[in-house]
């Protein structure tokens, strides 16, 4: 991928779609949004099944959903985005959470059976940071570093192999340490979108020592003191921190903050979707239409932001609401 391709795919995913130039509330919670007020008639069971990343804001909002309406029953099950579109497809889940968009693959086997395309909203905005631990004094790493540090193919550019932290310019004790290196599973849309965006559609290094979920890759970097790793920024705790990222060795260091998301300058900026079966010659029935607009309304919003992820703005939710015909 080549580096304006990058920087534009940042900005055309955050940017455009979330039209921050008439809602620019970032750090906060859209008041437009409005708050959920529930309605009669909401009953059944709910089965999500996907992404791990978002498995925490799922529960969140399921127990927020729950708490309005205590009959709905509510399942949650997160093992990686790429267990989402086999659920739907085989009627398993009604939800399928995904930290990636699907991929055109998916799609074609969801057609090939229903005869129309799912449809997914945008339940949150996240930054995957880079996480080091919380004792690693390193200020800034450009791109090319981090495609060095993880691949072994080395897209971005770099012509040297990262296999020490002195070979980011690190000195003293920390010029001879070895770099541990932390990263999601194949399963898991994470792996497969810091693959796209931070490895340049490049290979891992064998050395990875890959996890099953997005908290165990920082609690991996948390327990070693030379571990860098890959994770959503909702999973940071006291015992990591994350490395202000530049998109070139020239470019200016930015950290993983909801304004450096929304304006494309944090480069690793993502949407973190949820795909439905919604036929689209049918509404939606009651059920998966009020979770729909429970998630983007204040209350949805404020799980998004207490599970440490970016809110959305109301112009995002009338979009995806729209699309559902909500």
């Amino acid at each position: 991928m080549k580096l304006t391709t990058l920087k534009t795919a940042a900005v055309v995913a955050v940017a455009t779609s979330l039209m921050f130039g008439t809602s620019a509330q970032s750090a906060g919670i859209d008041p437009a949004l409005g708050d959920y007020k529930p309605v009669s008639g909401v009953s059944g069971t709910l089965k999500s099944i996907g992404s791990d990343t978002l498995n925490n804001l799922m529960t969140l909002w399921a127990e927020g959903f729950n708490a309005m309406y205590p009959n709905v029953k509510i399942e949650i099950e997160g093992k990686g985005s790429s267990t989402a579109p086999p659920a739907l497809i085989a009627g398993t889940s009604q939800f399928g959470p995904m930290s990636r968009p699907m991929k055109s693959a998916e799609i074609e086997e969801f057609e090939k059976k229903f005869g129309y395309k799912p449809l997914a909203i945008r339940g949150a905005l996240d930054s995957l940071a880079v996480y080091v631990h919380k004792d690693n004094p390193i200020e800034c790493l450009s791109m090319q570093q981090v495609d060095a540090i993880f691949s072994k193919t080395r897209n971005g550019g770099l012509d040297k192999n990262i296999t020490t932290w002195g070979d980011v310019g690190m000195t003293g004790e920390w010029a001879s340490r070895p770099i541990s290196l932390y990263g999601r599973n194949s399963a898991s849309g994470t792996y497969g979108y810091f693959k796209e965006v931070a490895l340049f559609n490049g290979d891992y290094k064998d050395e990875v020592k890959e996890q099953p979920g997005s908290s165990t890759v920082v609690q991996g970097v948390a327990s070693d003191i030379a571990g860098i790793g890959y994770s959503g920024v909702g999973y940071k705790t006291a015992d990591v921190r994350s490395v202000p990222l530049k998109l070139t060795a020239e470019g200016s260091c930015f950290d993983a903050t909801a304004d450096n998301a929304a304006t494309g300058d944090y480069p690793i900026a993502r949407f973190l979707y949820i795909y439905v079966n919604k036929n689209p010659n049918q509404a939606l029935e009651p059920l998966r239409a009020e979770f729909i607009r429970f998630v983007y309304s204040i209350q949805g919003q404020e799980a998004v932001v207490k599970d440490g992820y970016f809110p959305l703005t109301k112009f995002v939710a009338e979009e995806d609401l729209k699309a559902f015909g909500l």
